[in-house]
């Protein structure tokens, strides 16, 4: 049976869609394998970590009829990208085997039983769906990610808390030193729902999430997260436990506000970066009638120092900040202008967006 017949770019690009979460080695070997199911026109792929599930149709040609089998992910894509992009390529099935043939190029690939592979059983108690456009969940997941915690003993830092509460729908992120939140609005009233996505999942969506207007859909269960969008069916496991209260660490009422460039702070930053040690990243910020000084220095005894000019008359203030936490936050945000907002240099800073009220990060000082 002639499984597809289609141009390279378009069994690639379906393929590669699937193919990020699956693993090199694993202990079930057939996870790293593509789930192929054929049914009359159409075709599926669809690839598992037993975490997540991610599945997508397309129509490729070949026989019409039904048809399934796995067959190695990874080898599949690697043959296709040696082959020429507008070459048609097709798959045909003899037995226990797949033939790839794409001109006068020739692939026998083994595969393994398609009822082996273990498919995610789908919760049933998904609450009320809601969708945004792909650019404002990629937007917002961009504007967080960086804040999610790496192999945190406390798991439910690693990974993104997603609030879905009225007509707002709220993203968070943190490693206990540093706070990210985003927010976007929603189209429908929706009840209350909140989920924490793991490290992996969010990702793996920032992979695959366009910049367009079309939507994607969520769906949450208890220990689920489902989302459709571009043909493609994407679910994931949650990380249970409960999330701390995002709300008591924002600070409120700072009264010593700056607003200044974007770009003209990270590049100072940046720059004062080099001569921070690997493992102290500090730099000691002093903020003045008038100026923002940056200094940061070594174990080598070199000094790096930058000087901005502010608008700002209040008292002066002197904070240490870990360099890699304001860099990543202002690296992620669109805009040219941010805010910085301080109570005093012990307590936590709060930097916002003046065009964009939905963004918050908090990040607390560092002892220089």
């Amino acid at each position: 049976m002639i499984v597809l017949k289609a141009a390279q770019q378009s069994l690639l690009g379906a393929l590669q869609s699937v193919a990020g979460i699956v693993e090199r080695r694993h202990t079930l070997p057939i996870l790293a394998n593509v789930l192929v199911r054929k049914t009359g026109e159409s075709i599926e792929f669809t690839t598992s970590d037993l975490e997540i599930q991610v599945r997508t149709t397309a129509d490729l040609g070949g026989d019409a009829g039904s048809f399934s089998t796995t067959v190695g992910a990874r080898k599949l894509i690697d043959i296709l990208r040696s082959l020429p992009a507008d070459q048609v390529v097709s798959l045909t099935a003899n037995g226990s085997k797949l033939t790839l043939q794409g001109g006068k190029s020739r692939f026998t690939l083994q595969t393994l039983p398609s009822e082996d592979f273990p498919l995610v059983n789908e919760a049933v108690d998904f609450g009320p769906a809601f969708s945004v456009p792909q650019k404002t969940l990629k937007s917002l997941i961009d504007q967080v990610h960086f804040a999610m915690a790496v192999h945190d003993i406390r798991y439910y830092l690693n990974g993104i808390l997603f609030v879905a509460e009225g007509k707002t729908l709220t993203l968070v992120a943190t490693d206990g030193s540093r706070l990210a939140l985003a927010q976007a609005e929603l189209e429908n009233d929706i009840p209350k729902q909140e989920v924490i996505l793991p490290r992996k999942t969010v990702l793996e969506l920032m992979r695959l999430l366009g910049t367009g207007e079309d939507l994607i859909e969520m769906r949450f269960a208890g220990n689920q997260a489902k989302f459709s969008f571009s043909g493609m069916e994407f679910v994931t496991k949650l990380v249970e436990g409960k999330y701390p209260d995002y709300n008591r660490v924002i600070p409120k009422n700072h009264k010593n506000i700056i607003t200044l460039g974007r770009l003209p702070l990270l590049q100072s930053l940046q720059r004062a970066a080099i001569l921070t040690s690997d493992k102290f990243k500090g730099v000691r910020v002093n903020i003045d009638p008038g100026s923002l000084r940056i200094a940061s220095s070594n174990a080598e005894q070199e000094e790096a120092k930058e000087e901005l000019e502010i608008d700002y008359d209040g008292p002066a203030i002197e904070i240490g900040f870990n360099v890699t936490y304001l860099m990543d936050a202002l690296a992620n945000i669109g805009q040219e202008m941010v805010r910085l907002e301080m109570h005093d240099g012990s307590s936590a800073a709060l930097i916002t967006v003046p065009e964009q009220a939905g963004f918050k990060y908090v990040v607390m000082p560092m002892r220089i």
